[in-house]
């Protein structure tokens, strides 16, 4: 329970601090670090498609994982926490940066 606690001052705190520093839509940079699974890779890239996101991948030095970096337009910060919480609900051991 502590987990969903922290992970709800996070959002909380995220979502305050993307009201403070951007206007609304605004350009949105997600990154996430997966092992380097191509069907881990594929889950996150399909949770953003028919959205006009510019995604990146690039490995690991030594390949064990993969770097995902998506920009796309973002209508609101609730939009913007609702695709983090997906992409983690959906997307086993993802870290979200």
């Amino acid at each position: 329970m502590s987990t969903e606690k922290n992970q709800d001052e996070f959002y909380d705190k995220l979502r305050s601090q993307l009201y403070a520093t951007a206007s609304w839509p605004s350009e949105y940079l997600y990154k996430f670090i997966v092992l380097s699974d191509n069907r881990k890779i594929a889950e996150i890239e399909n949770i953003f498609d028919n959205m006009g996101a510019v995604i990146k991948t690039k490995p690991s030095k030594n390949g064990k994982y993969t770097s995902v970096s998506i920009n796309l337009q973002m209508l609101t910060p609730e939009h913007v926490i609702e695709k983090y919480k997906e992409v983690t609900e959906k997307v086993e051991g993802v870290i979200s940066l």
